[in-house]
């Protein structure tokens, strides 16, 4: 049976949103209102026409609501084949009368978590009765239509309204694939709680995790691949995912995972001076910290005007003018921060294919939390790379101990390796990076193409010197052999920060003291694969 005439609905809501102007078009219809407690209050409110769950079943809500809705009369009416005789049979023998629409939104449990309710108001809004009734209607939706989503009563009165107050199997099949992933959701929510909040485990033995899609994407890394964008079901940080995009066209699978990892790097400094981070290819091609953003974007941009090309911008300040007119001088694909003046606005609606990202507050850099990669037959699961270093957390490796400007030099370009894909060697000086090599095979070619990048840079700039004259050099991991920290010498560093850890640590520390280099230990390291 295709078209199903609705003639008993039963409503049980938490989010009212809606509900009138539904109960309204059912009642239009003839369908016959059953409800429970709130959501029958309301209705009566506007003088709709409402049968009482109790009166259906017999029993009154009992047990602080807990218990009203687990009655056969309600799931004999949701669950019964209506073209099986014996079904048909039992329902006369008992009474059952077959309800043929359920709208159901579960109890907010979600919420009640992220507003730091006890742990008994937690259990509270655990929902029984409401995933029942849904399982129930979506398991026969040869019969039942199930609506468990405020945004689909308009779908459902057009529905009504052009087939007599009818569904069609298509649209019942639509809400009953919906309705089961919001049980699944709603489920893993709960078992998230229980995991990682309520038992503190970091890998539970199930890791259930939901997403909803935000947006379906042109394609992904290549044209060929198709993409979306998903979003985690219940509490989380905001990122890119969550900006809220002023003009341009829409983002691009690359584009979002290149402002990630913009939005991730720059957030590092969210506490310090105006910062900006270019990215190339999830790499930092320039980072620099000034007085101001226009000079901290000068600065990031002549680390290496080439690779920032076509690239996307991190700021961690609100947006002024000035600095915006400097960004729209080169090809930009994406700029975030966590505000825009109206000045900056104006400037970026003029360059319509530029994407302006607003993503209010930084996330915390040290927040927890999980990272997830899919390999061929399974996941890999890790923490968060939330680690960080202070100074007095520094070992001193060399007979000479860096100043206090070489010190600052180090934590910066620390900061910035721990987001360059390994082997990553990065210089800074001044608040400012002067060469970043990322990504190669071993850390000796990283030095040098991170040496060379400087010196180019230097070229275009027209300075007389590199900025890896008198910089600091950082090594995502140790020293295998002296030979990366001799290229980092020849490139004119005077400070070294890396992890240490390496049989070889005595042969580099002496190459570092025969070069009157300043050299400390953090004894962390930051692989980014």
């Amino acid at each position: 049976m295709d078209t199903i005439k609705i003639t008993r609905a039963l409503l049980s809501v938490s989010d009212k949103g809606g509900l009138i102007p539904l109960g309204q078009a059912l009642a239009r219809h003839g369908v016959e209102l059953v409800s429970t407690g709130g959501t029958a209050t309301a209705l009566r409110d506007a003088g709709l026409a409402v049968r009482d769950i109790s009166d259906l079943t017999g029993f009154p809500e009992m047990m602080d609501g807990r218990v009203k809705t687990l009655h056969p009369k309600v799931h004999g009416g949701l669950l019964a084949v209506r073209d099986d005789a014996e079904h048909i049979a039992a329902m006369a023998a008992h009474g059952i009368g077959a309800i043929d629409l359920v709208v159901v939104n579960l109890y907010p449990f979600a919420q009640t978590v992220a507003r730091g309710a006890g742990r008994d108001e937690i259990i509270e809004n655990i929902d029984i009765g409401g995933p029942s009734m849904v399982r129930s209607a979506a398991k026969n939706h040869a019969f039942v239509g199930i609506v468990t989503d405020p945004a689909d009563y308009a779908e459902l009165i057009g529905e009504l309204d052009a087939h007599g107050g009818a569904t069609t199997l298509a649209f019942r099949k639509r809400l009953a694939a919906k309705a089961f992933a919001a049980t699944a959701a709603y489920d893993a929510m709960i078992s998230q709680w229980f995991a990682f909040a309520d038992q503190q485990q970091t890998f539970p033995d199930m890791l259930a995790l939901t997403a909803t899609r935000a947006d379906e994407l042109r394609y992904g890394e290549n044209p060929h691949q198709q993409a979306a964008l998903y979003v985690p079901v219940g509490p989380h940080a905001n990122g890119i995912a969550q900006a809220e995009q002023l003009q341009g066209k829409a983002l691009s699978y690359n584009n979002y995972n290149d402002a990630d990892a913009a939005l991730e790097l720059v957030s590092e400094f969210r506490d310090g001076p105006p910062t900006v981070v270019i990215v190339k290819h999830a790499n930092p091609c320039g980072v620099a910290s000034a007085d101001s953003l226009l000079d901290a974007y000068r600065a990031a941009l002549a680390c290496d005007s080439v690779s920032a090309f076509g690239g996307i911008v991190a700021v961690n300040r609100p947006l002024d003018g000035a600095t915006a007119r400097a960004m729209v001088e080169i090809f930009t694909e994406v700029v975030a921060a966590p505000d825009a003046d109206a000045e900056a606005r104006a400037v970026f609606a003029a360059k319509k294919n530029l994407r302006l990202l607003l993503t209010g507050p930084l996330a915390d850099p040290a927040r927890p939390g999980l990272k997830i990669k899919t390999i061929a037959g399974g996941y890999l699961v890790q923490s968060r790379d939330n680690g960080r270093v202070t100074e007095a957390e520094l070992t001193v490796a060399t007979k000479r101990a860096p100043t206090a400007t070489e010190l600052a030099d180090c934590l910066f370009a620390w900061t910035v390796a721990k987001h360059v894909k390994s082997n990553a060697i990065v210089y800074a000086k001044a608040g400012s990076t002067a060469g970043i090599g990322a990504g190669q095979m071993n850390r000796l070619e990283s030095a040098r193409i991170a040496a060379w990048k400087a010196k180019d840079a230097a070229d275009k700039a027209g300075w007389d010197q590199p900025r890896t004259i008198g910089s600091a050099v950082a090594s995502d991991a140790f020293f295998p052999f002296a030979d990366g920290l001799l290229v980092a010498v020849e490139a004119g560093a005077t400070a070294v920060i890396q992890p240490g850890g390496s049989i070889r640590d005595a042969e580099v520390i002496a190459a570092a003291d025969e070069a009157g280099l300043a050299m400390v230990f953090t004894g962390m390291r930051h692989f980014r694969h």
